[in-house]
């Protein structure tokens, strides 16, 4: 198979990219990584040294493709679908780039901050960073509601790219920072979100992982 994932179904990054795939019906050899387990992992720590998830592999040409936002773009340019994942539109490629890098660094890094935190040995806890990261959600998800409002979609009437980095962000910040009650256009978007076939699938595949997840402070 021309392409290989290197990822865990736990992992929220790496749902973002599963999802970009599955929209698109993109065949792929899966590679769980455990990189909990030196022994199991070698194998991908000498693919990609850095030992980040997930990374892709395109065995053809023999190429590695890290971060997620890289490996959808090449993806839409290499493996298009019936999914624009990237708009051909330079004016809305550029405005859901810009939707992409708001969940990934807005909403996806302060989440995993909290979650992050929860994993943390007692006494080694960080209670100013996780205020910061929930005063930084309160906000995000402001915003999000606000653009909900007027759009079906991350950035309009088409799921893309931002879509795909939406779902995992706001299906685990929900998690450790409830969305506001009288938030509907966030909650209604991330219903649709939650009811997209390649979404579903996502989560059908983590749902043997959940109980990994840190699910409250005491975790």
């Amino acid at each position: 198979m021309a392409l290989a994932l290197y990822y865990h179904p736990l992992a929220s990054f790496c749902q973002k990219v599963l999802i970009a795939l599955y929209e698109n019906a993109t065949p792929f050899a899966p590679r769980i990584v455990d990189l909990a387990d030196q022994d199991a992992s070698a194998g991908f720590l000498r693919l990609w040294p850095v030992g980040k998830i997930p990374v892709l592999h395109d065995v053809g040409p023999n190429r590695i493709i890290p971060e997620t936002t890289i490996i959808i773009e090449y993806l839409a340019t290499h493996y298009p679908g019936r999914s624009e994942l990237i708009p051909a539109d330079v004016d809305m490629a550029r405005r859901v780039r810009l939707a992409d890098r708001f969940y990934d660094l807005y909403v996806h890094e302060h989440m995993q901050k909290i979650v992050g935190d929860r994993l943390r040995p007692s006494g080694q806890k960080d209670s100013f960073g996780v205020e910061h990261a929930r005063a930084s959600l309160a906000a995000a998800y402001t915003i999000i509601d606000d653009d909900m409002a007027s759009n079906y979609w991350a950035t309009g009437q088409s799921f893309t790219l931002a879509d795909c980095a939406a779902f995992p962000a706001l299906y685990y910040a929900n998690k450790v920072a409830p969305f506001p009650g009288n938030f509907a256009h966030l909650a209604a978007y991330f219903e649709r979100l939650s009811q997209r076939p390649s979404v579903m699938r996502v989560l059908r595949e983590a749902e043997p992982y959940f109980a990994m997840f840190p699910a409250s402070e005491d975790a």
